[in-house]
């Protein structure tokens, strides 16, 4: 037998690997049919949601900035127009909209008294947005009319410093079988805005009218790393945790203080007094945010009712409610409603901040304090050495209706309206309501003003003013003019419900017709008094006198 070489016989397994590595081959060469993925892709439209609820955007000085909203209205200042320019960046380390968020302080300074209208006009040759182009083809065909501002705002981010100090640290061990490292971090960036305040007319900025301030911002971290060996395989293990103040929250912080000085030193208020309050301490949300984690979902159930039992949204004694109650619920919406808060119903830690935020103050030795409720309804803070105290409560205002006459008028009280001339009010309730307004002139006749055919819905949100007339539409429902000479006057009621089908006939007859068989102020309270609960309902009223005139115009549409 001729001797030769054997050659080694394929194995079993290695002839499978290939076919199975042909087919996979084939396979990856074929087109996928979508249709075989249906069920894995209808999946996707319930994914791309988000998982939390949106919340609304806040500052420290939020509450600020209602403070003087209500500070403004007191000062009985007339509307002003007042504009922007862009915001500037010359940094390029804070992406922000920085001139929207100035459109949004001067907003929520005008709720109540309607002190700032914005006038939103300006060319960006790059955007040409929709409302740009029409505005231009309008302004050339003189179809289109923009008034003047009387201000604008002015600024930029002046500087961003970072790691302005820093601090690193990295230690480690080598053994045969065992590697550690362990690694820490930590810096801090100076972020600065300046702000000022400009006449248009003359395109000069006033001076005096300026603001400059600095917000600190920082990260840090945490790393710890195992590296390891188990015979012949290695392991290797890391962990860390990580966080960065962003800049988006610090420069909306700096935009709301920022507007507060301008505002209050050209309207010469006392804006310190808003910048005092405890909200504005940066350790406040941290602080409640403990509490609403320590106080479990029960805690915060009982503490959120019991604050919107002390505020009149819940019956006095209503006690605790499932949170699927529907009065819960509803009293709950209402309540988010009037503090600008994201409307859900549900309870989540806005929702519980806004509800216990006029019920922390800064304690005896600075720090921040928990208060509760006495039967009483007087609060009860606890002292450091666990002792209580007597504490007044400090609650938002209590359900009720504030008018205002907006005419331009001198510090000391205003002269008599001449026949004729224009009258200009404003009303705002402290809670959601159901407004209704009647004019009463000199002659004892009354009139329904609002609701009326152009605004028919009378529920109004808390702390928005409803002009009397609008007189910021071209084409208000009514005009109210000074009359026959005499007294005058605007009466408003607030209710809980909608009134309507309670009242009698005489007053259910079409807005700005008279109203038969009811005399004067008192005929229209004691009307309400008859048809409603003394606690459905709050009123208020406001006069002023009629001179006669040489040209008298006593027409009222």
């Amino acid at each position: 037998m001729a001797s030769g070489t054997t050659r080694p016989k394929p194995r079993p397994g290695l002839w499978s690997g290939l076919l199975l590595t042909a087919l996979l081959a084939a396979g990856c060469a074929t087109p996928f049919d979508a249709r075989k993925d249906a069920a894995y892709h209808e999946k996707a439209g319930s994914m791309d949601r988000p998982v939390v609820r949106p919340v609304r955007s806040i500052s420290s000085f939020s509450d600020s900035l209602m403070c003087m909203d209500h500070m403004l209205r007191a000062a009985e200042l007339p509307t002003t127009l007042i504009a922007s320019k862009q915001f500037p960046d010359y940094s390029g380390k804070v992406p922000a909209a920085t001139k929207e968020m100035v459109i949004t302080a001067l907003s929520q300074m005008s709720h109540l008294s309607n002190a700032f209208r914005y006038v939103d006009y300006e060319v960006d040759i790059a955007r040409q947005d929709t409302v740009q182009n029409l505005t231009t083809i309008l302004l050339n065909n003189n179809q289109m009319q923009l008034q003047r501002p009387a201000l604008y705002v002015s600024g930029a981010v002046a500087f961003v410093d970072q790691n302005v100090i820093s601090n690193n640290l990295n230690a480690g061990t080598s053994a045969s079988r065992l590697d550690t490292g362990y690694s820490r971090s930590r810096n801090a960036t100076i972020i600065g805005l300046e702000m000022h305040l400009g006449d248009f007319r003359t395109r000069t900025l006033i001076p005096g009218m300026d603001s400059a301030n600095e917000v600190i911002i920082g990260s840090a971290g945490q790393g710890l790393d195992l590296a390891g060996r188990i015979g012949n395989y290695g392991v290797q293990f890391n962990v860390g945790r990580d966080y960065t103040l962003g800049t988006g929250g610090a420069l909306r912080t700096l935009v709301d203080l920022a507007m507060i000085e301008l505002v209050g030193k050209w309207a010469r208020v006392p804006y310190w007094q808003c910048l005092m309050l405890d909200q504005t301490n940066p350790a406040f949300q941290r602080q409640m945010r403990d509490w609403y984690d320590a106080s479990g979902f029960i805690g915060q159930i009982k503490l959120i009712q019991n604050s919107l039992e002390h505020q009149g949204y819940l019956p006095k004694g209503t006690g605790s409610l499932p949170v699927n109650n529907p009065m819960f619920r509803s009293a709950l919406a209402r309540f988010q409603a009037d503090k600008g808060l994201v409307v859900t119903g549900v309870p989540d830690f806005q929702t519980y901040d806004r509800a216990l935020r006029n019920f922390v103050a800064l304690g005896e030795d600075g720090t921040l304090q928990r208060i509760g409720w006495a039967n009483s309804g007087a609060a009860v803070a606890t002292a450091a050495d666990g002792t209580s105290k007597a504490a007044e409560w400090a609650a938002a205002d209590p359900w009720a209706v504030n008018l205002q006459i907006e005419n331009p008028q001198p510090a000391n009280e205003r002269p008599a309206f001449k026949q004729g001339e224009q009258v200009f009010l404003s009303a705002t309730v402290s809670r959601s309501s159901y407004l209704y307004c009647y004019f009463v002139g000199s002659d004892g006749n009354a009139m329904r003003l609002t609701p009326n055919a152009l605004n028919p819905n009378a529920q109004v949100s808390a702390n928005q003013a409803v002009r009397l007339p609008d007189w910021m539409s071209p084409n208000p429902a009514f005009i109210l003019d000074a009359g026959k000479p005499g007294t005058e006057g605007v009466t408003c009621a607030a209710t809980r419900d909608d009134a309507s089908p309670r009242l009698p006939a005489a007053m259910q007859v079409p807005a700005l017709t008279l109203i038969q068989g009811v005399r004067g102020t008192e005929g229209l309270l004691q009307t309400f008094e008859n048809a409603l609960d003394k606690n459905d309902y709050v009123t208020q009223t406001i006069q002023w006198k009629v001179e006669p005139a040489a040209a008298s115009n006593s027409a009222r549409k």
